[in-house]
C-alpha cells in the first residue's frame, strides 16, 4: 500500500471512528431520555423532533437538521450534558423541554451564567421545586375510529408515559360484523398497519370477546353502540371525560349535546361546527373558555393550516384582502370509482381525477379571526394523493415587503412566539407533499416558492400540510387546553 492509499485508507477509517462515538454519546442521551420520560415524565425533543423511542442514527440526523433553526453547531455531546444536567434536578415536574432550545440558549448566553446547572434553572425555574406536582389526566373517549380517530389513538397512546395529560379509555363504535372479536380483530389491524402513516410502533392485544384492546399497556373499552344514548360510561369505569366525536355525523351545538351522557363533560368534534367554539390552537383558544363552553371544536384542517400563516402575515403587514386555493388530497366522501354523490364533482373517481370542489375555510377563518371576516375567497381541487395538502395564499398586504422579509419572518415565526407548534419552515427546494407525511405542525412553510410582487404589496405563500396528522396534534393540543393538563413547556 503506497503512501497515499493508507492516507485515505485512514481518513476512512477515522471518519468511521468518531461516527461511532456520536452513536455512542446518543445511545446515552437516549437512555437518559427514557429515564426522564418514565421517572419524572419530563418528554424531551428536538427542535419539535421527537427523541424518545428514535435510533441513535436519527439523534445524530436531528441535530444537523437543528442547523435549520440556529447559525451554530449543536452537538449531540452538547445535548448530552444538557440531559444529564436535566436528570440531576430532584424535584424537576412534568414538563415538555426542548434541548435544542436550550443548547442554542446556552451558547448565546453562557457567558452570563456561573455553569450550566445555573443556566438551567434559571430557565426552567417554573418547573423545578417542590410542590410543583404532576397532573391528573383527563378521561378520553374516542367516538368513532376512522382515520382521525385512529391517528389520535396513535397520538395520545405515544405520550402515556412521558408526562401523560390524556388517557385513552374507550373507544366507541357503531358494530359493523356479529362477531365482535372478529370486528375487534379488523380493528386493530387498521390500528396497527396504515398505508399512509406506517406502523403503529407498539403492541396491541385485543380481548377474547373483543370487548377491549390492550395498546401498549393501556386497556382501552371498545363500545359496540347505535347512538350515543345508549351509553352509560361510568359503568366502563370512566368520570369526567372529553368524548372527541370524529363521526362528523353531528356537527352544531345541540346535536352534539347528545354526548353528554354520564361520565362525560367535554365534547370536541373534529371538524368545524355551528354554533360553538372553533378554535384554531395557537390563534384563538384564549377566547375561548372551556369552564362554560363544554361542547366546542378544532375547526377543519385547512382553517388550521391556514389560519396561523394568515396571522403571522396580519401582524407584520396587515391583510386587505386575499384568495386561498388548497390542493387537497382526496378524502373518504369522494369515490374510488365513478358513482352517484350528492355534492358536485365528486361522484368521480377520486384516484383518476382532479376534482374541483369548494372549501368553507376561508369564511371560516373569519370565524376564528373576526378581523378578516369578508376579507377572503376560497377554493379547492381535490387531487389523486391520499395525504398532504397545498394551501396557496395570495393575499393584498397594506405594507409594502420583499421576498427575503417575508422568509425571514417565518423562519423567526417558527423558531421563536406562539406559533412554533404550528409552523415549520422548510428551505428545500427538493420539498414535495410526500415529506410533510407525520409533520405534527399544522403548516410547512415553504421559503423558495414566496412570491412578493415588484411594488412589495402583494405576497403568494405556499404552505403543505398533513390534512390527517397535523391537523390531529392540533386536535390534542386542543384537548389538552380544554382539559387543563397542559405541561410546562420550553420551545
Amino acid at each position: 500500500m503506497n503512501e497515499k492509499e493508507l492516507l485515505i485508507r485512514n481518513e476512512t477509517d477515522s471518519s468511521l471512528h468518531n461516527w461511532q462515538e456520536k452513536e455512542k454519546t446518543a445511545l446515552e442521551l437516549l437512555k437518559l431520555v427514557g429515564q426522564l420520560r418514565f421517572d419524572k415524565s419530563v418528554e424531551l425533543v428536538l427542535f419539535r423532533r421527537k427523541i424518545y423511542d428514535a435510533r441513535a442514527s436519527e439523534i445524530l440526523n436531528d441535530h444537523l437538521f437543528a442547523q435549520n433553526y440556529v447559525n451554530q453547531p449543536l452537538t449531540v455531546d452538547l445535548s448530552l450534558e444538557i440531559v444529564t444536567a436535566l436528570a440531576n434536578i430532584e424535584n424537576l415536574a412534568p414538563a415538555k423541554l426542548d434541548i435544542g432550545k436550550l443548547g442554542a440558549d446556552w451558547l448565546k448566553e453562557k457567558d452570563n451564567h456561573k455553569s450550566l446547572t445555573d443556566f438551567i434553572h434559571n430557565k426552567l425555574g417554573e418547573c423545578i421545586g417542590e410542590n410543583k406536582g404532576g397532573l391528573e389526566a383527563k378521561d378520553v373517549v374516542l367516538y368513532g375510529f376512522g382515520r382521525i380517530g385512529r391517528i389520535a389513538a396513535r397520538i395520545i397512546i405515544s405520550n402515556t408515559g412521558g408526562g401523560e395529560q390524556l388517557r385513552l379509555k374507550a373507544i366507541v363504535i357503531r358494530p359493523k360484523m356479529k362477531d365482535r372479536y372478529e370486528e375487534a380483530c379488523k380493528r386493530a389491524a387498521l390500528l396497527r398497519q396504515d398505508s399512509v402513516h406506517g406502523a403503529f410502533r407498539g403492541t396491541i392485544d385485543v380481548a377474547e370477546d373483543g370487548s377491549e384492546l390492550v395498546i401498549n399497556g393501556n386497556r382501552v373499552k371498545l363500545i359496540y353502540a347505535g347512538s350515543p344514548t345508549d351509553i352509560d360510561y361510568t359503568t366502563y369505569g370512566i368520570h369526567d371525560a372529553m368524548v372527541i366525536d370524529n363521526t362528523g355525523v353531528w356537527r352544531d351545538k345541540e346535536a352534539l349535546s347528545i354526548h353528554l351522557r354520564p361520565g362525560v363533560s367535554q365534547v370536541m368534534l373534529s371538524a368545524p361546527g355551528g354554533g360553538i367554539p372553533n378554535i384554531v390552537v395557537g390563534v384563538n383558544q384564549e377566547t375561548f373558555n372551556p369552564e362554560e363552553d363544554k361542547i366546542f371544536c378544532a375547526a377543519s384542517c385547512t382553517t388550521n393550516a391556514i389560519a396561523p400563516v394568515l396571522q403571522v402575515v396580519n401582524n407584520e403587514y396587515g391583510i386587505e384582502r386575499g384568495h386561498v386555493e388548497t390542493i387537497h388530497a382526496y378524502t373518504s366522501d369522494q369515490n374510488l370509482l365513478d358513482n352517484f354523490h350528492k355534492k358536485p364533482r365528486r361522484g368521480r373517481g377520486a384516484a383518476v381525477n382532479m376534482v374541483l370542489t369548494s372549501t368553507g375555510a376561508a369564511k371560516a377563518v373569519g370565524i376564528v379571526m373576526p378581523f378578516l371576516k369578508g376579507k377572503l375567497t376560497g377554493n379547492a381541487v381535490r387531487v389523486p394523493t391520499p395525504n398532504v395538502s397545498l394551501a396557496i395564499l395570495s393575499l393584498q398586504v397594506e405594507k409594502s415587503t420583499t421576498k427575503e422579509e417575508v422568509n425571514k419572518l417565518f423562519k423567526q415565526a417558527s423558531i421563536h412566539g406562539g406559533l412554533i407548534e404550528q409552523i415549520h419552515y422548510s428551505d428545500s427546494t427538493e420539498y414535495v407533499s410526500s415529506h410533510a407525511v407525520g409533520m405534527t405542525t399544522t403548516s410547512v412553510f415553504d421559503a423558495p416558492s414566496t412570491i412578493v410582487s415588484p411594488e412589495g404589496k402583494n405576497i403568494t405563500i405556499y404552505a403543505w400540510y398533513d390534512n390527517e396528522f397535523g391537523y390531529t396534534s392540533q386536535l390534542i393540543r386542543l384537548a389538552k387546553y380544554a382539559a387543563k393538563v397542559r405541561r410546562f413547556s420550553y420551545y
